[in-house]
């Protein structure tokens, strides 16, 4: 069967992966492209609809992002959203204009044809999230307006026979309340698409590709036990066996218990046939790190001696014919696209090993958001407690101690970690995106039993956030926090102290180096 698509064009929005991650959710394969790409390779991939995103620019500026006009030619459905209503009217006769009132935030939206195909089953009445200061004044020839506010009277528009449409609000984020209902008109019901996206699908297909691509072959992942390396080494476990060889490189610097928690999964006593190779290489790590404060030169360090140990392995296994990486969907976006992106070097798109002998490099998960992950890494079986780990920093404890690390410091940690992550779970504290506990460098004097002590503070941090850009510190019961105070101090030697670190992103970040 011919995989059915939706492409999102990327004007600059910030939204612009929650808008795929919003169509997959209905069960429609979606990528997302720059408003650059051409009408040849949209030709070619032949999409069931386009969505136009967001942007931060006003269309009718000469400078502003554009698509060809010949797009609404080709005939594709449409929706375009806020930037993408907008460039809608603009590109095809209509009439943009700054409005006299901006609108930002939760607004009231009035649907005014409740005919319309985009708003089948919507409420009247409902609330959306506006961010705009232009408006569309007129509407082009053929269309009509479906939805309208207290101060934008084209709150959507659309050309039914045509098939596009345009809508003001962000149907993509949680604060409008038909969101997904709309975005699933479009697709199922406008589009014409099926649930032709199941993870069952794509992993019994992504697994017949590999074994396609590597046939006899030998493959080579470096294992970090985080939860893109976990799936993607299942993945290849399950389609190629023992041609595969995973290199666990255990730097010291992980959660307690956490190394061997990894290799009970892919070590010999679990239950995937492959090649495991754990490297036991704290001390190693920790000589590299003694004395060093700064936490930049700890992460070059930390880095830099996690690939030279990973290629000393390397060349002891000899060549290979393929190098498998965990990289993602939003690391492809985010370093591929023009306007939006905020360009980065993500651990997964570059630095790779120098000196490992391979031919090409296999991404298995590339096209996959986190979410669909972790809901393969559940397909696949692979254990609770790795599919759903917290978001990990890739120097590990060594930017939860703030200061210079030692095998003592990395003890302290590793143990009040555990005692906060268990009470939290024991707790059942719900909507918290990541939480933890991190090593101040302050010493303060205490008192415990009837001497004197000088001993380190814990820092216990708990975030709820959608997309880690933004968080705001989490209100952990009291109850809950005064357990933890009470069993770090008496059960972790070295800490006299717990503190509550209250202060959302910004103005700080989610971790402390």
């Amino acid at each position: 069967m011919e995989k059915e698509m939706i492409i999102v064009m990327d004007f600059g929005g910030q939204y612009n992966q929650l808008i795929a991650r919003r169509v997959r959710e209905c069960h429609v394969y979606c990528e997302v492209h720059p408003n650059t790409l051409s009408l040849e390779k949209i030709r070619e991939m032949n999409p069931k609809g386009i969505i136009f995103t967001g942007g931060p620019n006003s269309v009718y500026k000469e400078e502003s992002p554009k698509c060809p006009k010949e797009i609404f030619e080709l005939g594709i459905p449409t929706l375009g959203i806020c930037y993408g209503h907008q460039l809608t009217s603009h590109l095809l006769g209509g009439v943009v204009e700054t409005a006299p009132t901006s609108e930002y935030g939760k607004t009231e939206m009035i649907v005014d044809a409740e005919d319309s195909m985009l708003f089948d089953g919507v409420k009247k009445d409902s609330i959306v999230w506006m961010s705009h200061t232009d408006y569309v004044a007129k509407i082009p020839e053929g269309f009509r307006v479906t939805a309208h506010t207290d101060v934008c009277p084209v709150a959507a528009m659309e050309n039914p026979e045509k098939k596009f449409y345009g809508i003001q609000a962000h149907p993509e984020v949680n604060h409008t309340e038909e969101g997904q209902k709309i975005l699933s008109n479009f697709v199922h019901k406008i589009c014409g698409c099926g649930d032709s996206w199941q993870m069952s699908d794509f992993k019994e297909r992504t697994i017949e590709e590999i074994r396609n691509k590597i046939g006899n072959g030998k493959a080579l992942l470096a294992l970090s036990g985080g939860v893109d390396s976990s799936v993607a080494g299942v993945l290849m476990a399950q389609a190629i066996g023992e041609q595969l060889t995973c290199v666990f490189v255990d730097h010291g610097l992980l959660r307690k218990d956490e190394g061997d928690q990894v290799e009970a999964v892919f070590g010999p006593n679990g239950p995937y046939k492959l090649n495991f190779i754990r490297v036991n290489a704290q001390e190693r790590f920790y000589k590299k790190l003694e004395g060093v404060e700064d936490p930049e030169k700890k992460r070059h360090i930390i880095g830099e001696e996690f690939i030279r140990v990973f290629e000393e392995e390397a060349k002891k296994i000899g060549t290979v014919d393929y190098f498998v990486q965990g990289t993602i969907y939003p690391d492809v976006i985010e370093s591929g696209l023009g306007h939006s992106a905020t360009i980065k070097s993500h651990h997964n798109v570059g630095g790779l090993p120098e000196h490992v002998d391979f031919k090409e490099i296999i991404e298995p998960l590339r096209m996959l958001f986190k979410d669909e992950v972790r809901a393969l890494g559940k397909e696949l079986g692979i254990p609770d407690y790795l599919v759903y780990r917290q978001p990990f920093p890739g120097p590990g404890l060594g930017v939860r101690i703030i200061g210079a690390v030692t095998a003592e410091k990395v003890r302290i940690v590793q143990e009040a970690d555990a005692i906060y992550r268990e009470e939290v779970e024991k707790a059942g504290v719900k909507g918290l995106g990541q939480y933890f506990a991190a090593l101040t460098n302050m010493r303060s004097v205490g008192v415990m039993g009837d001497g004197r002590t000088y001993d380190y503070a814990i820092a216990l941090r708990a975030v709820c956030t959608s997309d880690f850009m933004t968080a705001e510190a989490a209100e952990i019961p009291w109850p809950v926090l005064s357990r933890v105070a009470t069993r770090v101090v008496n059960e972790v030697k070295g800490v006299n102290r717990v503190l509550y670190d209250c202060t959302d992103k910004p103005p700080a970040t989610i971790e402390f180096e």
